[in-house]
């Protein structure tokens, strides 16, 4: 087996690089005075949105076949480490620092965490600034969690048939070239979304359609598995861990959305509360409407729904009534379901519907943000922030999805994107990781077993 060297070699030259003392002379000005309480809110807050993510891999690791539970559920935990220490190099730099443009953060500003320090400061200059009532340090490890969590949700799109390194490297790349702009742009005081009045409260652009078209361009990168083209039923793992990844993703998601706030006041108590309405009426609503359409309520659609529900509330829960969140709710979980239906009847393989869900999830959230949004929404006689959400939507779309493409291309060009067939087939517990969900016997298993064209595979083969 080919030693892979390169990946420690470059984290050996990271954590040297970590004693060079910097001091980039940046200073910002102070922000607003620290509370106690914000601060409690906010670590818990963060602590809330990092459970999303091995959450996401119950949630995927549960949907595939059972001979690529290992690798879809690290596909996800991985992100942990890799982002976290992007994040501190110079993610968050690019993602916050100094404006440049309206488009990126100066790479400078936090390069290897500089200047992020443990006391408040303030975004910004002039006129559009954002001054913090938390320490920098601690509002960067919330944003953190975003960044980790979404790659993580384009591993769906590409499952079961993409090599692990090729993924590493990718995932790195889309965070700093399509995940760092789109947070600038949208949350930076002086990026050009914000500055247009685009509401985008947890991530309805920066994380879900962004996440969703670059998933919508791997699945079509990477092409189809060898059992869609074979129109093979894909029979799911273990229902039983999308419950429990449904779980910790919606409990989660009470830090994704009410965390957002940045504060424990009024509005984190309403996107705390527009967060649970809406995923309990998208949850019921697909789930009901598969069954007016002669299908049985499943678990799974169930699952599906309440997942969708968090993706459409989320760049509007701080922004709109518990009442609107019903209305937002339904209309996702129907909208989805529909999508997801036209997907299944396409020759695209997303594997795990994550366009279908994230990507138009987060499109119907923009939008219906850009209707219901307190004080500027459309239904408030208020046509400017209708109008630039629906510029913005292009915007992203088109970045995130073109940009992907050419993200895909470059990698495969370094490292091939795609597992050869035979590996494909063995499954990629086995033969990315040498490793399997289910032991029995002293076998690695599946479901009791991992069957390759009739043969059992151990570790050693």
């Amino acid at each position: 087996m080919k030693r892979a060297v390169t990946p420690f070699l470059l984290l050996v030259a990271l954590a040297v690089l970590a004693l060079v003392p910097f001091n980039l002379g940046h200073e910002l000005p102070a922000g607003d005075d620290i509370n106690a309480g914000n601060v409690a809110w906010m670590l818990t807050a963060s602590a809330l949105v990092l459970l999303m993510t091995p959450g996401l891999s119950f949630f995927y690791g549960g949907m595939v076949s059972s001979k690529n539970v290992v690798s879809t559920m690290l596909q996800s935990v991985i992100a942990l480490g890799v982002i976290s220490l992007l994040w501190v190099f110079v993610g968050f730099s690019l993602a916050f620092g100094d404006d440049v443009g309206g488009v990126i953060g100066d790479p400078r500003t936090f390069f290897m965490f500089d200047n992020v320090v443990a006391t408040s400061v303030t975004l910004g200059s002039g006129d559009d600034v954002m001054k913090m009532g938390i320490p920098l340090l601690l509002f960067s490890m919330f944003q953190l969690k975003f960044a980790i969590i979404t790659p993580a949700l384009i591993t769906g799109s590409f499952a079961e048939r993409v090599r692990f390194s090729s993924y590493l490297l990718f995932i790195v790349l889309f965070s700093l070239l399509i995940y760092s702009p789109l947070a600038h742009m949208t949350w930076h005081p002086q990026g050009i979304f914000f500055k247009w009045g685009v509401k985008d409260f947890a991530g309805g652009t920066v994380v879900h359609m962004s996440a969703g078209f670059a998933a919508l361009a791997g699945a079509m990168i990477l092409g189809r598995r060898t059992t869609h083209k074979k129109n093979v039923a894909h029979e799911p793992a273990n229902i039983p861990y999308v419950m429990l990844g449904t779980g910790m993703l919606w409990f989660g998601w009470f830090g994704f959305n009410a965390g957002s706030a940045l504060a424990a006041d009024a509005i984190a108590t309403t996107a705390f509360a527009t967060t649970n309405t809406a995923s309990a009426v998208a949850m019921l609503g697909w789930m009901f409407f598969d069954w007016m359409r002669g299908k049985k309520p499943s678990a799974m659609g169930a699952c599906i729904g309440a997942v969708v529900g968090l993706v459409a509330i989320t760049p509007a829960a701080g922004f709109v009534t518990v009442r609107e969140s019903i209305v937002i709710g339904l209309v996702a979980g129907v909208i989805s379901n529909l999508a997801v239906s036209m997907k299944t009847r396409s020759t695209l393989d997303d594997t795990l519907d994550v366009f279908p869900c994230h990507g138009v999830g987060g499109i119907v959230g923009m939008i219906a943000t850009g209707v219901f949004a307190s004080d500027v929404g459309l239904i408030h006689g208020k046509t400017e922030t209708f109008i630039n959400h629906m510029i913005a939507l292009v915007i992203v779309a088109v970045f995130s999805f073109v940009g992907s493409l050419i993200l895909y291309k470059i990698v495969d060009l370094i490292i091939p994107l795609r597992v050869p067939e035979d590996q494909e087939n063995t499954g990629l517990d086995i033969s990315q990781h040498g490793e399997a969900a289910w032991r029995l016997n002293g076998l690695l298993s599946g479901h009791g077993h991992v069957a390759v064209e009739d043969t059992l595979v151990t570790a050693d083969s």
